[in-house]
């Protein structure tokens, strides 16, 4: 009988990092958000979240890729209320912030 494998992908064991409380997400609620390389690959790191697919994009990234020194520069806890239903993010990411602040969960 084949024995069966299951692929493990980097996301479903990568370590996320969450602050504490959605208090310490300090970041601008408009303009310009500068993220470091390391959190958004691609451009120079300039990401203006006045606009929605800029408040995605950073967001997103933010979530998925940045540490919490990151998170607290770049998120404000209100928009990031506003704009969660709106977010493209792996499951797991997802999962875990909401089981911190369930403030998050999608009402339905």
């Amino acid at each position: 009988m084949a024995e069966t494998t299951r692929r493990v992908r980097f996301r479903d064991i990568k370590p996320y990092d969450v602050p504490n409380s959605l208090e310490e997400l300090n970041g601008p609620y408009d303009g310009v958000v500068k993220l470091r390389h390391s959190v958004l690959w691609v451009g120079d790191g300039n990401v203006d979240v006045s606009t929605i697919d800029g408040t995605c994009m950073a967001y997103q990234a933010l979530l998925a890729e940045g540490q919490v020194s990151d998170q607290e520069a770049g998120l404000n806890a209100r928009k990031l209320v506003e704009v969660w239903p709106e977010l493209s993010l792996d499951r797991r990411v997802r999962d875990l912030w909401e089981s911190r602040f369930p403030e998050l969960r999608v009402r339905s």
